[in-house]
């Protein structure tokens, strides 16, 4: 009879996969293994469906695409014939026609086991139901004689996983994940995982991936509990890396031995990183290298412009003024400015004269009849003309920069400012917005690429909101107070709550009730708008889909 270890060496695999990349995923494993190799690792773990990336969606309906994926995995059994660490790791698997979220256990050349995702997520951004098959409740995986529960990151949400590993001689678990961030999502996976340890009295070994894919944003923040509920270590958030742990068994318990005071949370700054990294992948996953950005002298252009400096660097970023016959010299002078801080060049092409051709040309039909609306959505379409010309010409990603809580309201012009092929501030508030912008002229994050120190002009943040598509235009010309606005939007999207229970809370009913018909009618607005980075928990995609042609009203 083989003697029982006492000490363990796994390694932490926090990487960046790219979605259907599969060799790329693969020399990212290598090269990881290879690090744990050299510290006597001997086992490194990789996050949920890493070979594939996640979320692959219907990628893995192709036939073609499952092949390459098994190409690769009977790959890495020559490759753990080296004698080094045995590979955990998630990938998709096709068996008698089912397709499996699943997880695999290499070692010495050999599969010692292959284990497949009980619970499938079907809520929120999540529909693996469409494409994936449940799996069986697992037992554990006999790894060098020690008995390893392993869970695919849905799994630890409910208790009948863990307590069936648990009850079949699981020593220590490890959970696989995909978990996207989303505002104080940390607090939420530590007391799950918590609860977890709480029932199986069994340490726990938490691996996610990082990185942007469209919408998403996983933040890593991977951490080992043990089984006295003390967190030994932490991964640091928003950042690829790998971090060897130590275990003993000390009286039949594992433990790990490593000890490092966990990073401080901090929301805003999370969020802001969360803004960096998901443009950060989007541009460079896609195969870009510059973006391209319409600097208004106003607020959201300029924290746009502040993230896409930090995501690609100043030399990466441009910034093109289109000015017309109602912007104010301040505003020129704001966006001036904010370039220069900001280490860009910025350009400038009056729109003017456009407007006026555009206009002449239009007079014929227009005879007899007001300005409104159209003809400020003029000046924002020929504003989208310019941008997507040298969008297109130079192959820079055009970004756009409606708020959240413009994008609620339908303040925003279709084929005009909402033109463009992504938008990192898409699920902010508008509060956050400021919020975000005053944090980052105090605090330059570890991700960050741009310089430190002030960034976004103190007068662009004082000042009032505008379009200036009009004399004398405000924001709060046709929208209230945007602390009251994006409370109601927050009880209304959010919350879901009911127009009787919000005016109950304090706000005006004829606000409440005339923001709540606006949502409703921007529908379709928002289907046709860029993707950008998911910060809550429900962001105008896949969180909350409403029906365009929708006749309901909440009426109290």
């Amino acid at each position: 009879m083989k003697k029982k270890h006492n000490s363990l060496n796994i390694t932490i695999a926090q990487q960046n996969p790219i979605v259907g990349n599969i060799k790329y995923n693969f020399d990212l494993l290598i090269e990881a293994r290879n690090k744990a190799k050299k510290n006597n690792s001997d086992l490194i773990v990789f996050s949920e469906l890493f070979l594939s990336g996640y979320p692959p969606e219907d990628l893995v309906l192709r036939k073609a695409f499952l092949n390459e994926i098994n190409h690769y995995f009977n790959k890495l059994l020559e490759i753990t014939n080296d004698g080094g660490p045995a590979i955990l790791v998630g990938f998709p698997t096709e068996k008698n026609g089912n397709i499996y979220n699943s997880v695999g256990l290499i070692d010495s050349g050999q599969i010692i086991s292959i284990q497949n995702k009980v619970h499938l997520p079907n809520y929120d951004v999540f529909d693996e139901q469409r494409i994936f098959t449940k799996g069986e409740m697992p037992g554990p995986m006999n790894f060098r004689d020690i008995k390893i529960g392993v869970a695919i990151c849905e799994d630890i949400w409910f208790e009948d996983v863990v307590e069936c590993l648990c009850e079949t001689g699981a020593e220590l678990l490890i959970i696989l994940n995909g978990s996207p961030f989303t505002r104080n999502k940390d607090d939420v996976r530590l007391n799950v995982a918590m609860q977890r340890v709480v029932e199986s009295k069994l340490p726990l070994i938490y691996v996610n991936q990082v990185g942007g894919q469209d919408e998403l944003v996983f933040d890593g923040g991977s951490f080992v509990l043990n089984s006295d509920f003390t967190v030994p270590l932490k991964l640091p958030s928003f950042s690829s890396t790998t971090e060897n742990t130590e275990w003993k068994k000390e009286r039949d318990v594992w433990v790990c031995k490593n000890f490092k005071k966990p990073p401080k949370n901090q929301d805003l700054n999370d969020i802001y990183s969360a803004c960096v990294l998901g443009l950060k992948d989007y541009v460079i996953k896609n195969k870009f290298k510059k973006v391209i950005i319409g600097l208004s002298g106003g607020i959201d252009s300029a924290l746009v412009a502040s993230i896409a400096v930090d995501a690609l660097g100043s030399d990466n970023v441009q910034c093109v003024m289109l000015p017309s016959k109602y912007t104010s010299q301040e505003s020129l002078e704001d966006a001036k400015l904010c370039a220069k801080n900001l280490n860009i060049i910025e350009d400038e092409i009056s729109i003017e004269k456009i407007v006026q051709a555009t206009e002449l040309e239009l007079q014929h039909f227009f005879t007899g009849l007001d300005k409104d609306i159209t003809e400020e959505n003029i000046q924002s379409r020929i504003r989208s003309l310019l941008l997507m010309s040298l969008s297109n010409k130079f192959n820079r990603l055009l970004l756009t920069t409606g708020n959240k809580s413009e994008m609620a309201v339908g303040y925003a012009t279709l084929y005009g400012d909402m033109s463009g092929a992504y938008n990192p501030i898409k699920d902010l508030y508008k509060t956050e917005v400021y919020m975000i912008a005053n944090l980052r002229n105090q605090y330059k994050p570890e991700i960050a690429m741009g310089p430190s120190g002030i960034l976004i002009p103190e007068n662009i943040i004082n000042k009032p909101p505008t379009a200036e598509l009009r004399e004398n235009q405000t924001d709060q010309d046709s929208l209230p107070d945007y602390n009251i606005l994006d409370d109601i939007l927050y009880k209304l999207i959010e919350e879901e709550m009911s127009v009787d229970d919000i005016i109950k809370s304090g706000h005006d009913k004829e606000w409440v009730s005339k923001i709540q018909n606006l949502l409703f009618i921007s529908e379709y607005k928002r289907r046709q708008a860029p993707p950008g980075v998911k910060i809550s928990v429900k962001n105008f995609g896949k969180d909350r889909r409403y029906p365009i042609t929708n006749n309901y009203r909440d009426t109290n």
